[in-house]
């Protein structure tokens, strides 16, 4: 009993003890693996819902923003803050005004624009490929920036261009090379850039002068040479710009042996004494094709007004007088601004020809009157502006009165009467309508006004001195009424 009883301690002992350590570890192995199994597929789900919400984000930006922002939220990667706005079936991008020094990226807008507007910043070069991205532009506006450099693959890949505005720039040259990657280009403007007139400029004036180019570069002219300045590149001799003239020397007689001048040289165009509209003017031709020629001190109606034009603002200018035909070339313009002019006198055909034209504002000039005739070809007009002028209540406003009341739906305003003194500040439409109810009343018929029938017929026959078969027939007939 004494010996056995160590022997069933210890029995009991090892009953007692808890399982083998080696299956728990290989348990607990097994668990971390799975653990880390699911650790990785959660981690891998979290960052995949992360991306999957950047980039709905990213896209949301695009829309509303019009740019495309980087992960980290750089402002570098950050797009140009321009507006988005489109026509059915044309995106177009309106990025005008905003200090910009290069072309935007293509990758910065929500999809490639159709029309893309750059007028009015501060471009000064365009390097080979600066349209990568742009392959569907169809008109491109970059006027009114400083574009001194243009290489000749700027606009590599613009297949499907159309128009392209290079006006008020600083080219001085430009090569043919540039302008064949545009299959397409119909309508190209380069005016008001101070084109250097040498040899480097020879194959673009070739290529404006081809007939079929007719839309092509029409108002730009030569800055340079003095000799040939003013001349346009469409009617310059190309032959004349690789023509270096011959230097004369100091020691040289500057007359020939028998006395004249040995060399002549070729004088400038001749001053052009009325300006040129797209010279002197900016166009636009996105949304709406108008000419803005507002504060440029000009004393006359320029000429050569483009036919597309639709709206034209001549206001704060220095205008005295509309001569006749002065819009005869603007026949599609809706709308007309010569408000804050000097305007003192309009010519009976000085409208003519504008059959489309819808808002006339002629506010805050110097008319008194209006000639008769000067709106018969208005015939849709629905808005004419009249405030602000000097309107002078006698016979001579009776055409216009007339005229409104025969074209009751054009909506006018400012017409009051400024003089004479008694009549100042009345409605130009209570005078004559006063004027027409005190003539009615004086010129009511009086048998004691009225000859006798057979004292007129003499009268008359006194005044006839040609033959009955001679005489034109009367214009007018009088009546007697009793």
């Amino acid at each position: 009993m004494h010996v056995t009883s160590p022997f069933l301690l210890a029995l009991l002992v090892l009953l007692l003890l808890p399982p083998s350590t080696q299956p728990r570890k290989a348990s607990q192995g097994k668990g971390l693996r799975v653990g880390r199994h699911r650790h990785r597929q959660n981690r891998n789900r979290d960052s995949s819902d992360q991306a999957t919400f950047f980039q709905s984000s990213t896209v949301q930006f695009w829309v509303r923003g019009g740019g495309r922002q980087g992960r980290s939220g750089d402002s570098s990667h950050k797009g140009p803050d321009c507006s988005e706005f489109s026509n059915p079936g044309n995106l177009f991008m309106d990025c005008q005004g905003r200090k910009l020094s290069s072309i935007p990226s293509a990758l910065s807008f929500s999809r490639p624009p159709d029309h893309l507007l750059l007028a009015r910043n501060l471009i000064q070069a365009l390097r080979n490929r600066a349209f990568s991205g742009y392959e569907g532009l169809r008109s491109l506006d970059l006027q009114q920036n400083r574009i001194s450099v243009l290489e000749e693959e700027a606009f590599l890949g613009l297949t499907h261009l159309t128009s392209l505005l290079l006006q008020h720039n600083h080219l001085s040259t430009l090569s043919e090379e540039a302008l064949i990657p545009m299959q397409s280009l119909r309508y190209l403007r380069l005016h008001d850039n101070p084109w250097s007139c040498h040899c480097t400029l020879e194959s673009l004036v070739r290529t404006l002068q081809v007939p079929s180019n007719r839309n092509l570069g029409n108002h730009a002219r030569c800055e340079e040479p003095f000799r040939l300045r003013g001349r346009k590149l469409k009617r310059v001799d190309p032959e004349l710009l690789c023509l270096e003239p011959e230097p004369i020397s100091a020691t040289a007689d500057p007359k020939g042996e028998d006395g004249r001048n040995a060399t002549v040289p070729l004088q400038p165009s001749p001053f052009r004494s009325k300006p040129d509209a797209t010279t002197v003017c900016h166009t636009y031709l996105f949304p709406t094709p108008h000419m803005d020629c507002r504060s440029r001190d000009l004393t006359e109606v320029p000429s050569d007004i483009p036919r597309e034009i639709v709206r034209m603002d001549l206001s704060q200018n220095s205008l005295r007088r509309l001569k006749g035909r002065d819009f005869v070339e603007a026949s599609r313009l809706r709308s007309l601004n010569l408000s804050h002019n000097n305007l003192e006198d309009m010519d009976t055909a000085s409208l003519s020809g504008l059959l489309h034209l819808h808002e006339l504002d002629l506010s805050n000039n110097s008319l008194r009157f209006f000639h008769y005739g000067v709106l018969e070809d208005l015939y849709f007009l629905s808005l004419l502006r009249l405030d602000g002028n000097p309107w002078v209540c006698d016979y001579s406003i009776h055409y216009l009165v007339y005229w409104l009341r025969l074209h009751p739906g054009v909506t006018h305003s400012g017409l009051l009467c400024h003089s004479p003194p008694e009549l100042r500040g009345k409605s130009v439409e209570d005078y004559v309508h006063s004027y027409n109810r005190a003539c009615s009343q004086t010129e009511q018929t009086d048998p004691e006004l009225w000859n006798t029938a057979m004292e007129l017929q003499v009268s008359l026959e006194e005044k006839e001195v040609e033959p009955a078969n001679l005489r034109r027939p009367q214009k007018y007939r009088l009546t007697r009424l009793n």
